[in-house]
């Protein structure tokens, strides 16, 4: 069972731990990446189901050539070649997903990627931000019925409500949008995360953030706004691949999972009035105390009472309706004021 919904219930943040290629080639790697998002408190790991094949073609030509950014001079296929997670990993992958008691998660980018996951029983989809205008890939995902996480990196209103309404034609509402800066790492400035409470508004469904900004300050302002879902690129300790300059190093994630919770715990909920621990010191607010000795008949001014700490004469709200009037018998320097004082 996918245990998002257990999870978000009550502003509760699902946490995703990403993959991708920081494998580095090597199943037990990606077991051990399992292992370690786990005792980070992840949620989930997610990976990706691709081939080279199925992402581009074998192409020199300089449409196929990525130009600038972590990848620059890259070919295509060279590197889909070197990041994927190969097919006949990915059910102990799951498997060990179910021995470490998290979710497993996969972005497929085909639909024989879809047919290949559903054969080992996976239980949600995640699309991710390149194929936000892959409709029909979305719509086949969609049609098994399963939760559906959608990135929505550089996606317009119109492209996000496409992919949203591809979902809603086979029968699927199981939609969680994430809001999601496509750069390698992501530059803050271009993160405009104030988007994910207009997201909220304006698709009228769970909305998370796929972060891939350095360092946790995203994720907690993420949350902070609204966020209910946290994913991350996370990596091991000296593996090398072609998602390793953008990705968290285990510990920094351990601790970006423990600042996303007490960014929650900060955010709290809509409440007025004191709460409990604030309940003592109440009687630290100001309130009219006698400050000179006075003697029966004496007018109350400035002189002689005063709002001051602690609060525990007449609230200050009445000074004008005291103010030039008369008390009907002695009162001492710090006596706090009262009604019954007054002629």
């Amino acid at each position: 069972m996918f245990h998002i919904y257990d999870k978000i219930r009550d502003n509760g943040i699902y946490i995703i731990a990403e993959m991708s290629a920081n494998h580095g080639g090597k199943l037990e790697n990606a077991l051990e990446i399992v292992r370690e998002s786990a005792r980070a408190g992840a949620d989930c790991v997610k990976i990706q189901t691709y081939t080279a094949d199925s992402m581009t073609i074998n192409c020199d030509t300089d449409d196929f050539i990525v130009h600038g950014g972590l990848w620059d001079g890259y070919k295509l296929y060279d590197l889909y070649t070197d990041a994927c997670t190969p097919y006949d990993w990915q059910s102990r992958i799951k498997a060990e997903c179910e021995k470490c008691d998290i979710d497993f998660l996969s972005t497929p980018f085909d639909p024989k990627a879809v047919d290949f996951l559903e054969s080992f029983g996976t239980e949600a989809y995640k699309i991710a931000s390149f194929e936000l205008v892959d409709v029909p890939l979305i719509e086949y995902a969609a049609s098994k019925g399963k939760p559906m996480i959608i990135s929505c990196g550089m996606g317009t209103v119109e492209e996000i409500q496409d992919a949203i309404n591809a979902c809603y034609r086979v029968g699927n509402d199981q939609i969680f949008l994430l809001k999601c800066c496509s750069e390698y790492p992501s530059n803050w400035d271009d993160m405009n995360l104030l988007t994910i409470p207009d997201m909220k508004n304006r698709f009228n469904c769970p909305i998370g953030l796929s972060d891939h900004s350095e360092g946790s300050i995203g994720a907690v302002v993420g949350v902070s706004l609204g966020a209910q879902v946290i994913e991350k690129h996370v990596k091991l300790d000296g593996v090398e691949s072609p998602d390793s300059g953008f990705s968290m190093p285990m510990n920094g994630f351990a601790k970006m999972v423990e600042d996303v919770h007490k960014a929650v715990n900060v955010r709290g909920k809509v409440k007025y009035g004191p709460n409990p621990g604030e309940t003592e010191n109440l009687r630290l607010r100001r309130s009219l105390f006698v400050v000179k000795d006075m003697k029966a008949g004496d007018v109350i001014t400035d002189e002689n009472v005063r709002s001051i700490r602690p609060a525990t004469g007449l609230a200050p709200k009445y000074w004008d309706e005291i103010k030039g009037k008369r008390i009907k018998r002695k009162l001492k320097k710090g006596t706090p004021m009262e009604v019954s004082f007054l002629k």
